[in-house]
């Protein structure tokens, strides 16, 4: 039998180029060779191709100048992952980056505020002129980087989210060290961060306490993937409802799909509405929004204890989930014993 071979794109001949051309320090041999690299990628086909090329891009990060094309790079390489390749071995370089970036961003920002009590400028990179620079520093390479950093921070998004939101061990190892970093900046209302803090902020395998305060019963659920607290109203509405285990109508089981599907979802809109079945509190009868994400469930002794109540109103939603690529999970560990429950309900305000 006779096999066609496939046509190659040329990707692995330019990237060896683009290698060498950054070892060699070499500016121009390097703008060239990248060039030639996302040619290649727009015309490559072949998964190993992809496969191949993201570690080997994001590993050239940290050899690429600061003040430059390093975040299109970082896209790049996520880009690659997007396409197939391994998650884990193109984050370390990404998200150390993406780290230096959002750190440089609120360095800017710390030392714009030092020396006057005017507004902090817009990140538009047209902005940066001299007198922008000589008001961050006297170095004037070092003032440089930082202005940068604070007009392209937002470009490391797509890059950081290719890989976090693709491997649970990844968002496990960097989420702790970056989730500060990013809603710190976000906080200085200049930025667009939500999807990176939302991202960073999922919770993995993570125990909740769940206490249904009109029936006086509790639960104890285990949780992953959740992108927002809609997610996790759907999918705690379709265990206990759906379960039999509260009263009340079970979400429909296209919300339910869209919610926990483990395969990707296609980003569009697919028309299909969530109902709310539940009002949801923390312990101290601070309301948790459904537009916040399971992590602003706040400890008790350790444990994140949630509280439903009767929804005062009626309210409804889209149903696709916000990261499309992450499937949420709701999982049901045991129903709580009532005096467990009474102690927990005993410890709650509202």
């Amino acid at each position: 039998m006779i096999f066609r071979r496939k046509k190659s794109s040329g990707l692995a001949d330019a990237l060896t180029e683009l290698e060498q051309g950054v070892a060699a320090r070499d500016g121009d041999r390097t703008e060239q060779a990248f060039g030639a690299v996302i040619q290649a990628l727009q015309t490559a086909d072949d998964p190993a191709e992809f496969a191949a090329a993201g570690p080997r891009l994001a590993a050239l990060l940290p050899q690429f100048p600061p003040i430059g094309p390093r975040a299109m790079l970082a896209t790049t390489a996520g880009f690659c992952v997007e396409q197939g390749a391994d998650a884990a071995a193109c984050a370390e370089p990404i998200l150390a980056q993406v780290r230096d970036e959002l750190a440089a961003a609120l360095e800017f920002a710390a030392r714009w505020r030092a020396t006057g009590p005017d507004e902090l400028p817009e990140p538009d990179e047209e902005s940066i002129d001299e007198a922008l620079l000589a008001r961050v520093g006297d170095d004037q390479y070092q003032a440089l980087r930082l202005a940068q950093a604070w007009c392209t921070v937002e470009q490391w998004q797509a890059p950081a989210l290719a890989v976090l939101g693709r491997s649970t061990e990844v968002r496990r190892r960097h989420g702790a060290a970056l989730l500060p970093l990013s809603r710190e900046l976000e906080a200085l209302e200049q930025h667009d961060l939500k999807c990176l803090s939302s991202m960073l902020a999922v919770l993995d395998d993570e125990p909740l306490l769940v206490l249904h305060r009109p029936t006086g019963t509790g639960y104890q659920v285990r949780i992953g993937g959740l992108g927002d607290n809609f997610q996790l109203h759907t999918l705690l509405a379709h265990v206990l409802i759906g379960g039999g285990h509260l009263p009340g109508t079970a979400p429909s089981a296209d919300s339910v799909h869209l919610a926990g599907d483990p395969a990707p979802a296609d980003g569009s809109r697919s028309g299909a509405v969530a109902t709310g079945a539940f009002e949801l509190f923390g312990a101290d009868g601070t309301r948790i929004w459904n537009e916040g994400t399971p992590d602003d469930i706040p400890e008790v002794d350790g444990h994140r204890l949630l509280v439903l109540d009767e929804p005062s109103y009626a309210r409804s939603w889209n149903a696709d989930r916000f990261f499309p690529m992450l499937p949420g999970r709701v999982e049901l560990l045991r129903v709580l014993p009532a005096e467990e429950t009474h102690a927990w309900l005993a410890r709650t305000t509202g």
